[in-house]
């Protein structure tokens, strides 16, 4: 009996341990969207001349964080245009504007361009037409890519959540599960290449 109590007592501490790692996650993906609304509205203010705009735009910002955001765009962007393409096959345009912004998405060490190609052609072909994927839906595919690709920065379980949720978001958006699969085991390499 002691020791199926003490297997419980495990069980529900490795729970305890997952779940957090998925809160922290979360969290940052929730700081990492907030920082992106920030900017888009910094930028659509100073585009409409709103009073202010100017003194706010004075200030440095951190130039890593701005090229993870503008890359996180691109790559919604992206995958806008692809979900919004008639029939299965991407525009050969939208083809190779995703592999350079996936190009991009690295801030430290880079993925090979052979497992980028894969990435972005099986990325491709999951997206390419699904109009069902929504604006958060496809934000969320953004930030997680990005993640990925700068896999240092996170922990095995936050992989773990990042990639889990990277197949939801196709799935749930029209990809099959075939499809889903093929760039969650790409987003895999890359995450390996990039750690």
């Amino acid at each position: 009996m002691k020791a199926i109590v003490t297997f419980a007592v495990v069980l529900l501490t490795a729970g305890a341990g997952l779940a957090q790692n998925y809160y922290l996650a979360t969290q940052q993906a929730k700081r990492v969207s907030g920082q992106n609304d920030a900017e888009q509205q910094r930028i659509q203010n100073e585009a409409n001349g709103a009073p202010g705009a100017a003194v706010r735009a004075a200030a440095p910002a951190d130039p890593a964080v701005t090229a993870a955001l503008a890359n996180i765009a691109g790559l919604q962007s992206d995958f806008a245009a692809l979900g919004g393409a008639t029939g299965d096959k991407p525009d050969p345009a939208q083809k190779i504007s995703l592999l350079n912004d996936l190009s991009q998405s690295a801030q430290g060490t880079k993925a090979s361009a052979a497992a980028v190609k894969m990435l972005a052609n099986d990325l491709s072909a999951a997206v390419a037409g699904k109009s069902k994927l929504t604006p958060a839906q496809l934000t969320r595919l953004a930030r997680e890519v990005h993640a990925l690709f700068n896999r240092s920065k996170l922990s095995a379980a936050q992989t773990q959540v990042v990639l889990a949720d990277a197949q939801k978001i196709l799935t749930d958006g029209g990809a099959s599960l075939d499809a889903a699969v093929a760039v969650v085991t790409d987003l895999k390499a890359v995450a390996a290449e990039t750690q």
